[in-house]
């Protein structure tokens, strides 16, 4: 008797043991996905956004704050987790020289023994555009 609740009491924590490294995985996985989604959809929005007009005319570069925010929009879009809840908030976007602030949250949802948990994933960045410099 004594064998085998032992034998129960390792197949037991065995499992609540794979359960927990699924469930961080799942969240660590999730936060990683975001910051790469968050670092590429910036950088490609930054260069669809450039005002070639204004640097073939004076040599300045600039991006349009409006185009910035309709690429940077779709471009996390077609990218995301659909599973996720998602709050995209924009801080602030300089047309000269071109910088950009950044705060994605996600929202993860686990139904552990019928109670619900909501984990928070936050995802900031600050982003300026450099171009090489020509003479």
């Amino acid at each position: 008797m004594k064998e085998s609740f032992w034998g129960v009491a390792t197949v037991a924590i065995g499992i609540v043991a794979i359960f927990f490294i699924l469930f961080f995985q799942s969240v660590t996985n999730t936060d990683e996905h975001n910051y790469h989604l968050l670092k590429e959809a910036t950088e490609a929005a930054m260069y669809d956004a450039l005002d070639l007009a204004a640097y073939r005319d004076s040599g300045v570069i600039r991006i349009d704050r409006e185009k910035f925010v309709e690429n940077f929009i779709r471009r996390f879009a077609e990218s995301a987790v659909l599973s996720n809840t998602y709050e995209i908030k924009i801080y602030d976007v300089n047309e000269e020289p071109p910088k950009v602030s950044l705060q994605v949250s996600s929202t993860r949802n686990s139904n552990i023994t019928g109670e619900i948990y909501e984990f928070d994933i936050v995802n900031k960045l600050d982003a300026i555009l450099e171009v090489p410099y020509k003479e």
